[in-house]
């Protein structure tokens, strides 16, 4: 019986994604909600903190042990420590590899199923793949590239998108002030984004200290546009009200 670690690894966790894909191939793309591999690469990679081209290295190195199109890199031997998560691995079953993959980002499906909302539904796309869009891959990719976005060179940055701050990002110089900086994420290279009412009232508040910094296009190649005080911008802004339906089970003990 395989016992999964509490803590893995960062590399182990991308081996791990990239054995998934290569064993499950189209139905894990399926399950996870993601389009093709180019999108799995670009999302699993920076939802890990690494490279895309790390999930697509590992998934290649394991293409020959399972009866995929691909060839994969069938022409020298497996690495030591890669062979190593494949025997240990080998054997747990698609709904817990496929749980697995899913948790090394926090996703539970068992709490987020209680959630219902429209636009999810009405796109087709999955929680997963979604959330981690719009979330934690957006969130890596602009810590991985902010040193090199002349609007934010010299600042020092403060992760706070689990503080509830309304911005994902703190950026402080030598001045008082500082610069606030909210991450968003597209599948395609253009899309709707929607902004929590703090995020648009600190926006308003704010104003050219507020920063709207979107990744576009993780179903290819994703980019970047900035939007400094994005109420005022360009951007049209439109309210939208939503139900949010919650479902519970209510007994007496």
């Amino acid at each position: 019986m395989l016992i999964i670690p509490q803590s893995i690894a960062k590399r182990e966790k991308s081996i791990l994604a990239g054995l998934y894909l290569a064993k499950y191939d189209v139905a894990g793309l399926k399950s996870l909600g993601f389009e093709n591999f180019t999108e799995a690469f670009n999302v699993i990679g920076y939802g890990l903190g690494g490279r895309p081209a790390s999930i697509k290295n590992y998934r290649d190195e394991f293409d020959p042990f399972f009866p995929n199109p691909r060839a994969g890199w069938h022409k020298r031997p497996i690495r030591d420590y890669c062979l190593k998560v494949l025997r240990q691995y080998e054997n747990l079953d698609y709904e817990s590899f496929t749980g697995l993959v899913q948790s090394f980002f926090g996703y539970d499906e068992n709490v987020l199923s209680n959630l219902s909302y429209s636009e999810e539904e009405a796109d087709g796309d999955s929680q997963f793949a979604k959330r981690l869009i719009t979330g934690l891959a957006a969130e890596n990719y602009f810590e991985a590239i902010q040193p090199k976005i002349p609007e934010f060179n010299g600042y020092r940055v403060e992760n706070t998108s689990r503080l509830g701050c309304g911005y994902d990002f703190r950026l402080r110089d030598n001045s008082a002030d500082f610069l606030a900086v909210e991450v968003k994420g597209l599948k395609e290279r253009n899309g709707s984004l929607y902004m929590t009412p703090k995020e648009h009232d600190l926006a308003a508040a704010l104003g050219p200290r507020f920063f709207l910094f979107v990744v576009k296009n993780f179903r290819e190649t994703p980019f970047h546009e900035i939007y400094q005080n994005p109420i005022s911008s360009s951007l049209q802004f439109a309210k939208k009200e939503r139900a949010i339906i919650q479902v519970s089970w209510l007994t007496s003990v």
